[in-house]
């Protein structure tokens, strides 16, 4: 926060205009314990980030778990898949969550960054789905192919 001053309105004014490196601080959340033993993290909290798995711990969708679908460092705020809402038009639309009302259950270590900070092994991203079909060839004019038949000749 701000070491500057102590008031209140003051706090909130610095946590509206801090630069964004400074607000990456401000998306922190709790880690569960269970992970922590697996992985011998001895930190009590992480920056959230996109795929990591999370469990709502208050409000209105409190106990519902999902992944993290995007995180909006300006706002300080986080989507959950499978955390939606509908709006007045009937639009299902994602709630965003404050990371302070969610603890991690799984972290994303597809990021080598974050994983050596860690000091835990990358995880490799998983593979893309290829199509077996081959990819066809653009079709040919008939002068395109009277060129290429005089060239050969």
């Amino acid at each position: 926060m701000n070491p500057e001053s102590s008031k209140p309105r003051m706090q909130r004014f610095y946590r509206y205009n801090a630069p964004l490196h400074a607000k990456q601080h401000f998306v922190h959340s709790h880690v569960d314990k269970e992970l922590k033993k697996r992985l011998g993290i001895s930190v009590r909290s992480i920056r959230v980030a996109e795929g990591d798995t999370v469990k709502i711990m208050s409000g209105s969708k409190r106990g519902s778990t999902g992944k993290v679908s995007g995180v909006n460092l300006s706002r300080g705020r986080i989507t959950v898949s499978g955390v939606k809402r509908k709006n007045a038009k009937g639009k299902e639309m994602f709630v965003s969550i404050s990371p302070s009302n969610v603890y991690i259950t799984e972290l994303n270590l597809t990021d080598t960054f974050r994983a050596e900070r860690l000091k835990l092994q990358v995880q490799p991203k998983p593979a893309k789905a290829v199509d077996a079909a081959p990819k066809e060839e653009p079709k040919q004019t008939e002068k395109e192919a009277e060129k290429i038949s005089e060239k050969e000749e």
